[in-house]
């Protein structure tokens, strides 16, 4: 692959999962081009997940509402550009800064007619969505390099995590346990029942009596949150509403096994190489977003997954007894190594 194309701009403008499922896509652009420059546009409030990544040089954000006051000066500053998503403002910009875009088919002609690449859309559900994002690096001839999804906790962060656990944690305990018990609020039919995850906590203590919890989450759950660690007392600390995005992800490289639904900080979690128990339901199975490549994946799927499944197909039906035999199994393959908490 000839390396005299310099500059690439990646606009991807969605929630945290599909914002990261497009980083093999960009590690695969860094490859075939070494050199090159990457821009990475986000939307505003999902683009601090792509800080720090070696491969991507500038993270910004953008939406379609600020997409068509921009770009309108200083002419084509990008050699490539490729667009994720159907938004018309952010293609006409990508059209408007590039010399060459790439982009799945729009809805308008006008718009397709001006792609240097238009990426036929595959069937709904019929590959990973990493697998998807990668199309439009393809468009280019270029090949993957590797399909595990990137994210980076940046020194500062893990030493601020390494000091937040010394004060909230009890000396000696573990494993350390994250939990993560809620999907986004639009997507709640994930979310396996809270009274599950406590029930699985005193299971985990019932055969590792010094665990210990670190329950994540948003403002937004705070009512599951606050009374999942009203069960668990001393044994769980409550991050869920407390830190932000990036300060929980660095809380989260520290743990020694992740159980979770599925959602965007399980994505987080999945680039790092801790034992991860992830939950899906049967309208998303670990196949269409689990992760992929990961060292230490416990993925459960709904048993009705390929069968017939409704958003009203509870979580529920995910027994508390398959989740503890998952956490069981990581531990006892994953050892935990506590020696990485502690301050360098």
């Amino acid at each position: 692959m000839s390396g005299s194309i310099s500059s690439f701009l990646f606009i991807n403008v969605s929630r945290i999962g599909d914002t990261l499922f497009a980083t093999p896509a960009m590690r695969a652009v860094a490859a075939a081009y070494p050199g090159c420059h990457i821009t990475a546009l986000a939307h505003p409030k999902r683009a601090e997940v792509l800080q720090g990544l070696p491969f991507v040089a500038r993270v910004g954000g953008i939406t379609k509402k600020t997409a068509p006051w921009r770009g309108r000066f200083g002419g084509r500053r990008y050699d490539y550009a490729l667009v994720y998503g159907f938004d018309d403002p952010l293609v006409a910009y990508a059209l408007r800064v590039a010399e060459r875009v790439v982009a799945f088919r729009q809805k308008r002609d006008v718009l397709n007619r001006r792609l240097y690449r238009c990426v036929e859309i595959p069937p709904f559900q019929s590959e990973h969505a990493v697998m998807h994002h990668l199309r439009l690096s393809a468009a280019l001839n270029v090949a993957p390099a590797g399909r595990r999804i990137a994210y980076r906790v940046l020194p500062d962060e893990a030493a601020a995590a390494r000091a937040r656990l010394a004060v909230d944690v009890p000396v000696g305990a573990g494993p350390l346990i994250g939990l993560q018990v809620a999907s986004f609020p639009t997507k709640d039919y994930r979310n396996w029942p809270v009274e599950y995850f406590a029930n699985l906590a005193q299971a985990i203590r019932a055969e590792w009596p010094g665990a210990h919890f670190l329950i994540y989450g948003g403002a937004e759950e705070q009512t599951r949150t606050r009374w999942l660690k009203e069960q668990l007392g001393t044994h769980a600390t409550l991050y869920a509403g407390r830190l932000t995005l990036r300060e929980t992800a660095a809380l989260m490289s520290l743990t020694d096994l992740y159980i979770g639904v599925d959602t965007g900080p399980t994505h987080i979690m999945s680039a790092f190489d801790i034992p991860l128990v992830g939950l899906y339901h049967c309208l998303s199975s670990s196949r269409l977003t689990g992760p992929l490549d990961h060292p230490c994946l416990y993925a459960l799927d709904h048993p009705r997954t390929g069968r017939d499944c409704t958003e009203q197909t509870p979580m529920s039906e995910i027994s508390v007894e398959a989740v503890l035999a998952q956490a069981r199994r990581a531990l006892a393959e994953h050892p935990p190594a506590p020696a990485k908490r502690r301050a360098p």
